[in-house]
């Protein structure tokens, strides 16, 4: 076909719709021939079209126009069951997808949701108060649109807001000594063990749900973590591998422990080197419900603030291992922390090191225990919440 200027076009296609206007199409490299999604008003606006349509291939940047009509909750659903997550991650994907991101872009496809959209979602969900839920939800929609970009469903990733997906960790309160010990006498002689084991372990209680019988030598006084079995938003349990390689270590626990260990270990253990150290009342492994309304009436006795999780009793015991000589090495051991970085720097701490670490943390609450045995009986509670320095 020749153009207004007498020359025969090279690429594509110009016609006169009835309208008066013009219609634009180009064949892509698969040889579909594709209209414009819009008319033209001459045949030099086509053309204009056409030639950045023809520069696109020519670069590689062309993009199928329908690819990115794909439903995002199609894809999102895809997304998930194709990538290696553990239990508890694909449970918290489905919440923020279910909750948070659905509700709003499940209907649209891939190439309906545009920068502006994000933006305008991200301040209406930020207004509801969920800071830190919408930071999560922000990093999985840019995580699986980025995923489109590369799949070449899209040609930009639409969620491009600077920050939006940090988190801003709160300080977190630490406990002290005697409210450590006000907290084990509270909660009941069943799961006081598992409270100090909380504190001086420190273990995480999907570690705790784990600990068998066999984990346990009470000669050396020492924990094995070997496995962590966290609880499911459906009630089940989901035994599998600790939160991280360094997840999986020896603890040494300080002699003031031995006692409360041997009792419980004699008491409320079950039997055979693979018995659950921790059960419930009535013998099953414990839900984390059941121990929830134990541990809520247990803070409100001693006087902690209401956002004081079991998991915060880990700071009382890093802090006392900090102050009395631990090293950064030593107190990422001892807790089970790691990150590639740390990997890189961290060597394993020696395990004659990691008994002394529980020796220096020994003394340091029995030091606590007897300054506040020595104050008056109505300055012994130690109901202030220290934080760490």
């Amino acid at each position: 076909m020749a153009n207004s200027r007498g020359r025969r076009r090279r690429f594509g296609a110009i016609r006169r719709l009835p309208s008066g206007r013009y219609q634009a199409r180009y064949p892509g490299p698969d040889g579909v021939m594709r209209p414009a999604p819009f008319t033209f008003e001459t045949t030099a606006d086509a053309d204009d079209w056409l030639a950045e349509k023809q520069t696109e291939i020519r670069r590689g940047d062309w993009r199928d126009p329908e690819a990115g009509a794909v439903n995002l909750r199609a894809y999102a659903d895809k997304w998930v069951e194709e990538r290696e997550l553990s239990v508890l991650t694909r449970d918290l994907y489905r919440y923020l997808l279910d909750r948070h991101i659905l509700p709003t872009f499940g209907d649209d496809d891939l190439d309906e949701i545009t920068a502006p959209r994000v933006r305008t979602w991200r301040t209406e969900r930020l207004r509801t108060g969920a800071k830190t839920a919408t930071a999560k939800a922000y990093r999985l929609l840019k995580a699986i649109m980025e995923t489109a970009v590369d799949d070449d469903l899209i040609r930009r990733n639409p969620c491009r807001i600077k920050g939006a997906g940090a988190e801003k960790a709160q300080e977190r309160p630490t406990a002290t000594v005697a409210q450590v010990d006000a907290l084990a006498e509270a909660v009941g002689m069943r799961w006081r063990l598992m409270v100090y084991l909380g504190a001086y372990g420190p273990t995480r209680p999907e570690e705790l749900a784990g600990l068998r019988r066999r984990d346990v030598d009470l000669d050396a006084l020492r924990i094995t973590v070997r496995t962590a079995e966290p609880e499911r938003t459906n009630g089940r349990r989901a035994p599998g591998d600790t939160k991280s390689d360094a997840g999986t270590r020896t603890i040494y626990l300080p002699a003031f422990l031995e006692r409360e260990v041997r009792w419980h270990m004699e008491s409320f253990a079950e039997e055979g080197p693979d018995g659950l150290v921790f059960v419930g009342d009535r013998g099953a492994p414990f839900r984390r419900s059941t121990f929830g309304k134990y541990w809520r009436k247990a803070r409100t006795v001693v006087g902690l603030p209401g956002n004081f999780r079991f998991y915060d009793l880990r700071h009382t015991g890093h802090t006392l291992s900090t102050r009395s000589g631990a090293t950064l090495k030593d107190t990422m051991v001892r807790a089970g922390q790691s990150s590639e970085k740390a990997a890189m720097i961290y060597q394993h701490s020696e395990e004659e090191r990691q008994q002394e670490v529980a020796g220096m943390l020994d003394r340091s609450v029995r030091k606590a225990r007897r300054v506040v045995a020595q104050k008056p009986d109505d300055q012994a509670s130690g109901t202030d919440v220290a934080r760490d320095d």
